[in-house]
């Protein structure tokens, strides 16, 4: 039998431009109390770009908690009010490579980190890909405007993932549900 765990407080420790952080006091099944630290963040969008040449569009991204260059699909956050999952792959899709897509479908609903966050991301295939403008009034900035676009054949994505060489996780679940998909 599952117990039931009650929240006895909760305290907002920090809140930022992208994140909040509270402290919850949660009293568990069996009377212990614990501290449970969250990160409240809005839920995220990525795409599995595929080519009609069956290559990936994937992006080279600077990422600073990681002091590196990650390889990534096109992702972002559900940050403008209102917009629904499907309508911000399609933004992201053309903020961040240009493209447009024909066919969506979603693929899978994933939570980035149950035990501390509350961020879940759902992740997209597009096909029937065409080149588009950036959307009116956007424009790169930051780390987004040193992005490199890099197309791949889905296998080798899927096999740099497998050699440890692409190590997002997003991008790690979204390329092998893709290729699961593809096999099916």
């Amino acid at each position: 039998m599952m117990g039931t765990y009650e929240v006895e407080s909760s305290a907002v420790v920090y809140d930022g431009a992208w994140s909040r952080v509270r402290v919850d006091r949660v009293r568990m099944p069996g009377g212990d109390v614990a501290d449970r630290e969250i990160v409240e963040q809005a839920d995220a969008v990525a795409i599995v770009a595929l080519d009609a040449d069956g290559r990936v569009v994937l992006v080279r991204q600077y990422r600073h908690a990681v002091g590196g260059y990650l390889l990534e699909l096109p992702a972002g956050k559900l940050d403008v009010d209102g917009e629904a999952p499907e309508a911000a792959a399609v933004r992201e899709l053309a903020e961040e490579v240009g493209l447009a897509a024909e066919h969506w479908e979603p693929l899978v609903e994933f939570r980035n980190s149950a035990g501390w966050t509350t961020e879940a991301t759902r992740v997209y295939l597009a096909t029937g890909l065409r080149d588009v403008a950036a959307p009116d009034g956007f424009t790169a900035a930051h780390e987004e405007a040193d992005m490199e676009v890099v197309r791949l054949p889905l296998t080798e994505a899927a096999a740099m993932a497998a050699r440890g060489e692409i190590t997002d996780a997003k991008t790690l679940i979204g390329l092998l549900v893709t290729v699961g998909w593809r096999r099916a």
